[in-house]
């Protein structure tokens, strides 16, 4: 449900709620219900191999290629990314990151990486991929002339992530993914921080875009799921691949990441709110030496989220004025309302310990060796987070 009966393109909100309901799928009720099937069967044997002939979400064949709940669920995020042709659905944000590579890469390949990529991103390249021959060059992503340079030789894709993981840089990503385009190299973008609400990657020039569904399209830290979509080329190669890796999703996972879905748009136009305050909030805090939000003026990518982004989400980091290493830590603990664990995206706010510099290997560190906390700012109000904030910063004098 691409368009409206006047053919004009439903609004993001619209999409949010209606897509994937068909009432093949639905029947008589607002939502799929919940498939929970390995075996399919058939009237005829005919009728079975004719099945197994139409590789295609609304084809019943086997458990592993899905039913109603899923394919409803990969229908609506199609329907919300603009330019895809489909969506492949994987059992954790990793396993789509790995469907992604192994859909482009074979050994001998060549992969450049953004430094600030998320650090399974970052290991998987260095472990497995390594493993496999395919060679990974890390980069900056914010300087456009040094990423050209490095096609001196043959590159096959490039993976971006902006905001960058922990540190929050923005880059140029159309800018980027031009580059790569021009030289023949596919670009794979994780899009989880803005979703496709905040970021259009694939009309902006990539190829692939990744998301982990377990942040804000499941919104209550209760799934596990990831998801690429993409034009049509590349989506048949996502979707042979995850097949050849027997992926599949849990139906009751599916039918929890589609009832997230619905809510996502306000719940982040929400956590987007609360984190502006609470970030400018801290930027007044004597204990606080930076904060890393692309939300804020002061934040040097700030420009090009205002030109690329239509909006954001509650998380980012912030750099105490303290050389104590465990200074972190020691704030972390003094907090009521903030949970202390990992993922982001939910609707309870979390705060996390962070130490940036491990997981880069050019890029310089802006927390510059100090203690520093990433937020997830969730639903509550954003005066009490403020105010518990403020209690575990005095722990610091």
């Amino acid at each position: 449900m691409s368009g409206g009966e006047d053919g004009k393109p439903l609004k993001p909100a619209t999409r949010l709620v209606h897509g994937g309901r068909r009432r093949e799928w639905t029947g008589p009720v607002v939502n799929p219900p919940v498939w929970r099937a390995s075996t399919h069967l058939y009237a005829t044997d005919a009728e079975r191999q004719a099945a197994g002939k139409n590789n295609a979400d609304g084809q019943f064949f086997y458990g592993r290629r899905g039913a109603p709940t899923q394919w409803a669920l990969a229908e609506a995020l199609t329907e919300l990314e603009p330019g895809a042709h489909g969506t492949v659905l994987y059992p954790s944000g990793v396993a789509a990151i790995l469907g992604c590579m192994l859909a482009v890469l074979t050994p001998g390949d060549r992969l450049l990486m953004s430094d600030n990529a998320y650090d399974p991103t970052r290991s998987m390249a260095l472990g497995l991929l390594a493993r496999l021959g395919v060679e990974t060059t890390f980069f900056d992503p914010r300087d456009v002339e040094a990423f050209a340079e490095l096609f001196d030789r043959p590159v096959k894709a490039v993976w971006l992530e902006s905001p960058g993981s922990l540190t929050f840089e923005v880059s140029d990503v159309p800018a980027l993914a031009a580059i790569a385009r021009g030289r023949g190299a596919v670009t794979l973008l994780d899009n989880t921080w803005a979703s496709p609400l905040g970021f259009a990657g694939l009309t902006q020039g990539c190829d692939i875009v990744m998301m982990s569904l377990s942040k804000h399209v499941g919104g209550h830290s209760d799934l596990m799921m990831g998801s690429a979509s993409a034009g049509k080329r590349w989506y048949t190669a996502l979707r042979r691949t995850s097949q050849e890796l027997g992926q599949v999703v849990s139906p009751d996972d599916a039918a929890l990441a589609a009832r997230g879905l619905r809510t996502m748009g306000v719940r982040l136009a929400a956590q987007t709110r609360s984190a502006l305050r609470v970030a400018e909030w801290l930027e007044a805090q004597p204990q606080v030496a930076e904060v890393l939000c692309p939300l804020l003026p002061s934040h040097p990518g700030h420009a090009l989220w205002q030109r690329d982004f239509t909006g954001g989400c509650g998380l980012f980091s912030f750099v105490l004025a303290s050389d104590d290493p465990a200074a972190s830590a020691r704030v972390s603990d003094a907090l009521r309302l903030f949970g202390n664990g990992y993922s982001w995206g939910g609707f309870e706010s979390l705060a996390l310990p962070i130490a940036p510099r491990t997981y880069r290997s050019i890029m310089p560190c802006p927390t510059g060796g100090r203690p520093a906390l990433r937020l997830s700012i969730g639903l509550e109000d954003p005066d009490d987070l403020i105010a518990d904030l403020a209690t575990a910063l005095g722990q610091l004098g």
